[in-house]
């Protein structure tokens, strides 16, 4: 065979090959079968936080919406923070509240977030970026979120403005206490009600509190305030002799039985109302929304004092990289594509970019969560159950007004430790 036939004969074979490639695909001939394209890796992102936030609904969404595994991790919010400050290769991604911040920047276990990464930053509203929804609003005492939202050269956190953040806002809410209807009159908001309520001798032995420091501490010392028993020069900023002074008054009524408990989940939460352990309690919206839908008549006090302000802070671990960290940003990125922020609406909280939100809410479920106007029908929760019969309103009223009425955020007070070993000798 001559070297001319020789060539002819490989272009013939090349030739035939390419028609074989084109007919049935390139990978066939490789000898794979269809479909021709690599699997994409599924990536798993674990997630520590609470039950707030760690819902099965909002997990099966995300894994449909972004093709990831995600793995939750709900504890209590002492239990979340402790794990998170000594294991940040436990987690990617932390979900708690503005309060939990400084004790996990300062201890090394979160990383700057860059906001170039972060698909829907213009939309999120002032709230987290000024620390007000409208100027004429109260900052409310303590960790104000935007004082602890940008990271600085110096790798200290500041409202000065960078291109580094040091959490995702996200979900928030003002909190107080829920009281049942049958036992206790309603109040008027922001005019009867009050955080003083807690320390009424005629709950005793019927008032449940949250078993978390850095908020439980806040509801006693924001009711031994109201009472008179205390006076704080700053009650986001509480001394160690303002701490002994209240939690000798906390020890008195402790010692009458006047708790029958403390709760560390929304699930205890609603367990003690619905068995009448408690008529009157510290606790979270879902909660409420919970009894509501089971028939059982909470309303979510608007106390004339002022709410206890908290935002939610989707934190990341500073254990984490590559593509992991790729998927946690995607995460993060989902929390404020609208979706979620219509779901977490029907259990009464907010959105940091609303308006996105608002789109995947009916005009009556807007109007009634956001608004404080009456429900136009019966709306149900998260859980598909009635949650608000139609005509009523809102505790509080709207989103503005309600964030306008914030006495003292979550904080971690420069007392903390103090106060953690004067809040567990209580507790014990």
């Amino acid at each position: 065979m001559t070297e001319k036939s020789l060539r002819s004969g490989v272009d013939q074979g090349k030739r035939k090959l390419l028609k074989q490639a084109a007919s049935v695909g390139a990978c066939s001939v490789l000898g794979f079968k269809a479909p021709y394209v690599f699997a994409k890796k599924v990536h798993t992102v674990r997630v520590l936080g609470t039950h707030v936030t760690l819902q099965q609904a909002l997990k099966e969404q995300a894994q449909k919406d972004l093709g990831i595994n995600l793995v939750y991790e709900p504890k209590g919010s002492a239990a979340v923070l402790q794990k998170a400050a000594m294991a940040p290769e436990s987690f990617d991604l932390y979900e708690q509240w503005s309060n939990s911040i400084n004790v996990l920047w300062y201890s090394g276990s979160i990383q700057p977030i860059e906001k170039k990464r972060l698909t829907y930053w213009s939309e999120i509203n002032p709230l987290t970026k000024t620390g007000r929804l409208q100027p004429s609003a109260k900052l409310g005492a303590g960790d104000a979120p935007y004082k602890l939202l940008h990271v600085q050269e110096d790798q200290t956190l500041s409202e000065q403005e960078s291109d580094f953040i040091s959490y995702l806002p996200y979900v928030h809410n003002v909190d107080s206490f829920g009281y049942n209807t049958e036992v206790i009159a309603p109040g008027v908001p922001y005019k009867t009600e009050s955080w003083g309520w807690l320390l009424e001798d005629a709950y005793r032995g019927k008032v449940g509190i949250v078993n978390a420091p850095t908020i439980g501490l806040f509801d006693l010392a924001l009711a031994a305030q109201a009472q008179r028993l205390v006076n704080f020069a700053n009650i986001g900023n509480i001394s160690n002799d303002e701490l002994d002074q209240l939690f000798k008054v906390l020890s008195d009524y402790k010692q009458q039985g006047h708790f029958s408990g403390f709760w560390t989940s929304v699930p205890e939460s609603v367990d003690f109302m619905k068995s009448n352990r408690v008529v009157i309690e510290s606790m979270f919206s879902p909660a409420v929304s919970a009894l509501n839908g089971q028939n059982v008549p909470v309303i979510y006090a608007a106390p004339k004092e002022g709410y206890r302000g908290w935002h939610g802070v989707m934190c990341l671990s500073s254990a984490t990289t590559g593509s992991v960290k790729d998927a946690a940003y995607d995460y993060m990125n989902w929390w404020l594509s609208g979706w979620p922020g219509a779901f977490i609406a029907r259990q009464g909280y907010y959105i940091s970019n609303p308006q996105r939100a608002k789109s995947y809410l009916s005009k009556v479920e807007w109007d009634y969560w956001y608004e404080g106007l009456p429900a136009a029908q019966d709306l149900t929760g998260t859980d598909g159950k009635l949650s608000v019969k139609q005509g009523e309103v809102r505790t509080g009223g709207s989103y503005l007004k309600r964030f306008s009425n914030v006495a003292v955020w979550n904080t971690v007070m420069p007392s903390y430790d103090y106060s953690l070993q004067k809040w567990y000798e209580f507790i014990s």
